[in-house]
């Protein structure tokens, strides 16, 4: 058996064994649960498929919000990255800035997104942009600057211009870090726009699905939105790593 299919079977055997334990009802007696407390994973799939279509809209609410999210905070970080290498005397500086920035909450983020912002769809971007921004800008900034040694000495030995030494040296260079980012920043985005949803003054979505429906005790449609957010991280993940193979197959990571 090859050491890729390991990878695959070990962790696929290990999760269809804790839900098996979960259908059984083990983890009810061994913690003391209810059913109702904590439905099993039949009853889930099940209401799952009795609601597939609203619950596929408030998916679809969510991930829209959180894509556009992802995509504006990647785009404004790697951008801070950028000019913090032109500007190294303060762009170190601004960095510190973004990450403290980054250090807010969530629970603070939304409120004053709802301030700022009037309708649901803007709050939730709002929120998951900032919180996109530090992990971009700073692992950005690092492949831009932490270069091989002696590389940008030989290039501007040769009479290269700036435009050149960020085309050719630091841009290929950075690459491994913005796929990094790109992938803590999936998995933030999806859970931003969810925790931005209990806050927002929209009332779709697959946040305000799980926050409605488990408030109300209809545990295990609560648990259905759960059990989706989970495929949704999981597939945005998986897709972020298959472009990383294409883009930057010549990188060790990737061999």
């Amino acid at each position: 058996m090859t050491e890729k299919v390991k990878n695959v079977l070990l962790p696929l055997c290990f999760g269809i064994l804790i839900i098996a334990i979960w259908q059984l009802g083990f983890i009810h007696a061994a913690l003391g649960f209810k059913p109702f407390q904590l439905p099993v994973p039949s009853q889930i799939v099940i209401t799952l498929r009795d609601n597939f279509a609203k619950t596929m809209f408030d998916t679809v609410i969510t991930v829209s919000a959180a894509l556009t999210g992802l995509i504006l905070g990647c785009a404004i970080g790697f951008l801070i990255a950028v000019i913090a290498t032109m500007f190294p005397k303060w762009g170190y500086s601004v960095l510190s800035i973004i990450a403290a920035v980054n250090a807010i909450p969530i629970v603070a983020l939304s409120p004053i997104m709802n301030r700022w912002f009037t309708d649901g769809f803007s709050q939730k971007v709002g929120v998951v942009t900032v919180v996109c921004l530090a992990a971009m800008s700073i692992n950005a900034y690092r492949g831009l600057n932490d270069l091989r040694p002696f590389a940008k000495d030989l290039l501007e030995s040769y009479a290269a211009s700036g435009r050149v030494i960020f085309l050719k040296l630091r841009l290929p260079n950075c690459l491994p870090s913005v796929f990094t980012a790109l992938k803590i920043n999936v998995a933030a985005a999806v859970m931003a726009a969810m925790i931005s949803e209990y806050f927002s003054a929209s009332t779709s979505g697959i946040g305000f699905g799980i926050k409605d429906n488990l408030r109300k005790g209809i545990m295990a449609k609560g648990w259905s939105y759960i059990v989706v957010a989970a495929v949704v991280g999981i597939i945005l993940y998986l897709i972020v790593m298959m472009i990383e193979r294409r883009v930057i197959k010549w990188h060790a990571s990737q061999r």
